[in-house]
């Protein structure tokens, strides 16, 4: 008896989950829909995979995208045909530009459908233009598909160009001919690999170094004794191998919070203070610079950073991360594995005046910094990210928001080891923040603490609906300034009278109103001493919670500006 549309449409489903959880796949973010149904049911119907609904499509994307970026797996996001595709797409810009893997499914209309005026139904095919490792129009099943190795084949593909390299997002477009839901008969599903292994399995493997770049980088360290080793986002290097390097060139380290590379002795936590000094940028300048991962954050050490400079960039994927075009060589290789090789070849140095200066300049920098913070009792943006920084315990998370957050982690946090950090910084956007923080939470066994500001929290309040009853654990650190703080740090702030109306943007919501109404308990911080105990007590509380620190924009940019000024003066001081 032959099959039903709806008994094809459930063993292509099947079949598709079946390899997915064969490929290490735990975790799937489903929107409701009709036309997904067969997809929705099938992965329902595993118990491999756990299933989180969304009722809002780009909530559920971010959150795949946080559980990916946490857990290294690909992710399954899936949702009806029409514009649910379409709110896929920032979440899908984010996967691509950082690396992470996502398995993106759309469901679609059957070619008969298309362009005839049929509802929810828009051109999906390639929707996502070139912003994917892989795309497949699956086609609508076929009971000559079900003997074949076909559907398994895209399958175990889909997983293993999620997982790169280099990883990112693959889309898959599902069409789906009614009726959606099967029959109820028996469905044999095509012939399967024995022993649990997916229909291929792909090994994943990074370049070597070639002996020849490790004798041309090992032979640059020998003549250069004034240099720096610059790690920024997605260097995916070991920080013991980058401090051993270090100890052996003897190059301070330049390393962006968010890489997980800022420690060690050789570790230069205020290099954005500093160089704002002409002083310290001119003496201090080097004579080369190994780069792993993107630049920094800060414009500050970028721009330092030119092209009259020369740079060794170090990428696994062969990625151009160099917005300035400043480097002079790019390496493909894995940087762990590279920088090892190299400090082999050794021996260090026994001493270098270069690297002393650093460091005092380093000292003298910290304790001028952190003299002025521990003044001032109040809450202030850059205390906030230092002792957040600081005060969580090993093992612990921390997702920084972009905007002025990632910025002041950069600027203010000390070098530390026992924290995870994580940021959407692919396409620095402040898109789907809150659904990032609760998918990453979902995939951690650590407590997991997210620092974002008031529009990045409201931009994605679409993400608490239903965040208490997910099973996971985050608090929220809210620095509540009412409005965009970066845009008061910008010539935009005195240009123009309609400031405010177009940039500082004031929205007045009561966080902790808005996060009752989620079911979400608040705590609200007034003194710069209380957020660390405040963030203690909602982690020991467990669920999701919220930290809110009100503070204001235009102090703000006061502040910071008195920060700089105390780095610049020699043992320097400023009152506040």
């Amino acid at each position: 008896m032959p099959l039903t549309p709806g008994d094809l449409n459930a063993a292509l489903s099947r079949t598709l989950v079946d390899e997915w959880a064969r490929a290490g796949v735990e975790t799937a973010a489903v929107s409701p829909g009709s036309r997904s149904t067969p997809l929705a049911l099938a992965l329902a119907a595993d118990e491999r995979i756990a299933v989180d609904v969304f009722l809002d499509e780009r909530s559920g994307s971010f959150f795949a995208l946080g559980a990916a970026k946490a857990s290294g797996r690909p992710a399954i996001v899936l949702c009806t045909s029409g514009t649910a595709a379409a709110e896929f797409h920032p979440a899908v810009l984010e996967a691509f530009h950082a690396r992470v893997p996502l398995i993106v499914c759309t469901a679609d209309r059957p070619p008969e459908l298309r362009d005839t005026g049929a509802g929810q139904t828009v051109d999906q095919l390639k929707l996502y233009g070139d912003a994917l490792r892989w795309f497949a129009e699956v086609g609508a099943p076929s009971e000559s598909e079900v003997t074949t190795p076909y559907w398994r084949s895209v399958g175990a593909r889909s997983a293993a160009a999620a997982c790169g390299p280099p990883a990112g997002p693959v889309h898959l477009n599902l069409a789906f001919r009614e009726p959606l839901v099967p029959t109820g008969v028996d469905i044999t599903l095509p012939p399967s690999r024995a022993g649990g292994a997916p229909w291929v399995t792909s090994t994943i493997r990074w370049p070597r170094p070639d002996p020849v770049d490790v004798d041309r980088l090992a032979h640059l360290i020998a003549a250069e004794t004034r240099g720096v080793i610059v790690v920024g986002w997605g260097a995916d290097v070991d920080p013991e191998v980058v401090e051993r390097f270090a100890g052996v060139a003897r190059w301070p380290v330049f390393a962006d919070p968010i890489s997980g590379a800022r420690q060690g002795p050789n570790a230069i936590s205020t290099y954005d203070a500093l160089l704002r000094s002409p002083g310290v940028a001119t003496s201090l300048r080097p004579d080369v610079v190994v780069r792993l991962g993107a630049p920094l954050t800060g414009k500050v050490a970028t721009s330092w950073l030119d092209a009259s400079v020369p740079q060794v960039l170090v990428d696994p994927d062969g990625a151009w991360l160099d917005p300035n075009r400043a480097s002079a060589e790019h390496i493909v290789a894995d940087p762990s594995a590279l920088l090892d090789a190299v400090s082999l070849r050794g021996p260090a140095r026994s001493q270098s005046f270069w690297l002393r200066a650093w460091q005092e300049a380093e000292g003298a920098a910290r304790r001028s910094m952190d003299r002025l913070l521990d003044s001032w009792t109040e809450p202030f943006e850059g205390r906030i990210a230092r002792d957040l920084v600081a005060g969580l315990g090993t093992g612990s998370t921390l997702v920084v928001g972009s905007s002025m957050p990632v910025r002041d982690v950069e600027t203010f946090a000390a070098p530390r080891t026992g924290v995870r950090f994580l940021s959407n910084r692919g396409v620095n956007g402040i898109d789907g923040f809150v659904s990032t923080v609760l998918g990453a939470a979902s995939q951690s066994t650590g407590p997991v603490v997210a620092l974002c500001g008031d529009l990045t929290f409201l931009h994605d309040s679409g993400g608490l609906l239903g965040a208490g009853r997910r099973g996971v654990e985050a608090t929220f650190v809210v620095v509540d300034n009412d409005g965009g703080g970066i845009f008061n740090f910008l010539p935009q702030a005195g240009a123009t009278a309609d400031f405010e109306l177009l940039f500082g943007t004031p929205q007045g919501v009561d966080l902790s109103r808005l996060a009752a109404v989620h079911g979400i308990q608040s705590e609200s911080v007034t003194t710069a001493d209380a957020l660390v105990p405040a963030v203690h007590r909602a982690i020991a509380a467990g669920g999701v919670r919220l930290v809110v620190v009100r503070t204001d924009r235009v102090d703000n940019v006061a502040r910071h500006r008195q920060v700089w000024e105390a780095v610049s003066v020699p043992g320097g001081s400023a009152s506040g």
